[in-house]
């Protein structure tokens, strides 16, 4: 049974709380401060229009290392011919409508609602969230977005209109989390394609154990795109 949270207090249970699909709390808000404490703490919010706001924390937990991605040698010709541009941090707000437009395998709707696009436009202007972007004869045909704080990187969300556009997007912003010394990728779910990219479940205390150590690093905040 989650745990009702409040308002107006800026909390959450301890994770052991959680059931066994990783559902932790319900209510609060979307505010900037909630959703950095949310994260730092291995939370996340996963909601559809019409509910409540929901609260995750599941056990194993998918992650996925940046030394670790795997780029197929189909890939590697794709990257090397540059047939796309990438950038990061240039288009955020369009990327996130893009994800929240992408149909996705047994999901009628999105769970990327107006509410939750808002919030993290929010982060983003608060420094705290980013985008990569992949452009095609000028023209957005891919991309992510996520969260960051300290060393670790939260992913949110990819969408492509373009075939590998947002995984050649997903190796830019890998290369620049290398680079800064980012120590790990939350992808939060199981997927396929995740694993495909060389992502791996790991129990959460493990996870927590990383991610805290991530946290004992200043963030890297406001855009990235002047970092480039």
């Amino acid at each position: 049974m989650p745990v009702e949270i409040s308002r107006r207090k800026l909390e959450f249970p301890d994770l052991d709380e959680a059931d066994e699909s990783g559902l932790l709390a319900v209510g609060g808000d979307l505010s900037v401060n909630r959703l950095k404490l949310a994260y730092s703490k291995g939370i996340f919010p996963w909601y559809e229009d019409g509910m409540p706001i929901l609260w995750w924390s599941p056990d194993p937990r998918m992650v996925l290392f940046p030394e670790k991605l795997i780029i197929s040698q189909s890939l590697k010709q794709i990257i090397k011919k540059k047939q796309f541009t990438v950038t990061i941090d240039r288009a955020f707000e369009k990327v996130i409508s893009n994800c929240s437009k992408t149909p996705r395998k047994g999901e009628d709707g999105t769970w990327i609602t107006r509410d939750m696009q808002n919030a993290y436009i929010r982060l983003h202007e608060a420094g705290y969230a980013h985008s990569a972007e992949a452009w095609l004869n000028g023209e957005l045909i891919g991309g992510l977005y996520g969260v960051s704080l300290g060393k670790a990187f939260f992913g949110e969300s990819m969408f492509h209109h373009v075939p590998n556009a947002s995984k050649v997007a997903l190796h830019f912003l890998v290369e620049k989390l290398c680079q800064w010394n980012f120590h790990i990728i939350d992808a939060q779910v199981y997927t396929n394609h995740l694993e495909s990219l060389g992502g791996e479940m790991i129990p959460r205390n493990q996870y927590i154990h990383i991610l805290e150590s991530a946290l004992q690093i200043d963030d890297v905040t406001g855009s990235w795109e002047s970092r480039d």
